[in-house]
């Protein structure tokens, strides 16, 4: 996966240019994230370019925007335990102190992580992890991409 997308990944995601879409749903968009060491990382990006964070929305679309996330870590908490029997949780996160834009992080969590790592913020892994050539995403994370698609499907009736 190349190209521009990821300079605009919401202009991207609503012109159906962004790779990474899992499915478009109430609020934004359902994301598999760039790098995939810690397997079904995904991401909810809002679908309004101008919301910076999670107080700039009205509390109807708030909400909308919390279910959302609520839908994603479902999808992918029953995608990787189907899939990974070592599956233990999936941490929810609202930053935005990198990117500007309102997101949610969906990170799936895992017994065989280090010891040393696996009850600390994903955040605090090697840098070596974020760039490594193999956790990039890519094809071999088709059937990953499906199963929590099909979640969110499911989830959706």
């Amino acid at each position: 996966m190349s190209g521009d997308w990821r300079k605009d990944r919401i202009g991207s995601a609503l012109r159906g240019e962004n790779p990474a879409v899992l499915r478009r749903l109430e609020a934004g968009f359902a994301v598999i994230g760039d790098v995939q060491f810690l397997p079904g990382y995904s991401v909810l990006l809002t679908d309004d370019l101008a919301v910076r964070r999670l107080s700039d929305l009205p509390k109807s679309k708030r909400l909308g925007f919390l279910s959302d996330m609520d839908r994603l870590g479902e999808a992918v908490e029953r995608a990787c335990r189907r899939l990974d029997p070592a599956f233990r949780r999936v941490n929810l996160e609202i930053l935005g102190n990198t990117d500007g834009f309102l997101h949610a992080h969906v990170w799936p969590r895992f017994e065989w992580e280090p010891a040393d790592l696996v009850g600390l913020p994903v955040w605090l892994y090697p840098r070596e992890r974020w760039s490594d050539e193999q956790y990039v995403l890519g094809p071999q994370h088709s059937a990953l991409r499906e199963a929590i698609g099909e979640e969110l499907d499911h989830l959706a009736e």
